[in-house]
């Protein structure tokens, strides 16, 4: 079968899909600009023509992400040959060709941002779950999910169970979290859950609150604080407060329950404060050695 009757084939297909004609549209336009390419039958391609055609089209300066994207299209375009016209081919693009894609840097509030944020919220429950994140680093499901039998108030300790990738770890509550959980489980509606937060208002009232609803709770209170805040982001705020602070990366790694430290050093990258921190300590040691001026300028 000619390749133009293959693209025209792979065009009803992708349309019996249901795919948006824009995505059509990337599909057809990323095979084609492969196929010009390579100047051979599809068929006789291997994955040396991938990798050569990937070297191009980063000489041409796309980034990784657009790359992968067309990657993807042109080996669907070949799962396709293969499932649905019956051709005995080898896919030429493996996942080895896919191009790593950097993960955005971590963000943080800022302290007065973080002061701002927290002014907003009135209700106990709310102050307490986003306190939890900001103090404890907690996750957003491991909120949703707190049982009180897991609080050791006397120890001022929570003992998350079946976090991410099902691990176990310990973590403490600051004097304001602390508070802000007792003056919550005061006012609590009864419930037979043994979950901690729960849903205050409507038929649904005093059922466990969801993960989604902490996080519409968040966006609402982000919009009249007029600050761009999420869920996510009070861990990374923890996680950079601490930093700056002195804390070990490894003591981080264990309260945020990051399964690699190479997680917890990302936020080494964004802690301006530490780096400026260090960098001072290092050179007034430096200058003591060799004999530099080590008094202010002030």
């Amino acid at each position: 079968m000619a390749i133009t009757d293959s693209i025209v084939n792979f065009r009803r297909f992708l349309k019996r899909r249901n795919l948006s004609p824009h995505t059509t549209k990337n599909y057809l336009n990323s095979l084609r600009q492969f196929v010009l390419w390579i100047g051979m039958p599809v068929e006789h391609v291997t994955h040396k023509e991938v990798s050569a055609y990937i070297d191009d089209l980063m000489a041409k300066g796309l980034n990784p992400e657009t790359i992968n994207s067309q990657l993807n299209r042109i080996r669907q375009f070949y799962r396709y040959l293969q499932d649905q016209e019956q051709l005995r081919l080898v896919n030429p693009v493996k996942s080895s060709h896919r191009l790593r894609v950097p993960k955005p840097l971590p963000k943080h509030l800022q302290d007065g941002q973080v002061k701002a944020f927290l002014d907003v919220p009135k209700r106990p429950r709310d102050q307490a779950m986003f306190l939890l994140m900001l103090r404890c680093g907690l996750r957003v499901e491991e909120v949703a999910n707190l049982t009180l039998d897991v609080i050791e108030f006397k120890r001022r300790r929570i003992w998350v169970q079946d976090g991410k990738w099902g691990k176990d770890r310990m973590v403490y509550i600051s004097n304001d979290a602390m508070k802000a959980l007792i003056e919550y489980l005061r006012i609590r509606p009864e419930s037979e859950t043994p979950k901690v937060f729960l849903v205050e208002k409507g038929t649904c009232r005093g059922q466990p609150i969801s993960i989604r609803g902490i996080q519409k709770r968040m966006e609402y209170y982000a919009k009249k604080s007029g600050l761009k805040v999420s869920c996510h982001q009070m861990r990374h705020t923890m996680a950079t407060q601490m930093l700056n602070a002195g804390a070990e990366l490894i003591t981080i790694q264990d309260l945020l329950g990051h399964s690699s430290i190479r997680t917890t050093e990302r936020y080494s990258k964004v802690s301006n404060l530490k780096v400026q921190q260090d960098y001072h300590k290092a050179m007034e040691v430096g200058m003591q050695r060799t004999g530099g001026n080590t008094q202010s300028l002030t």
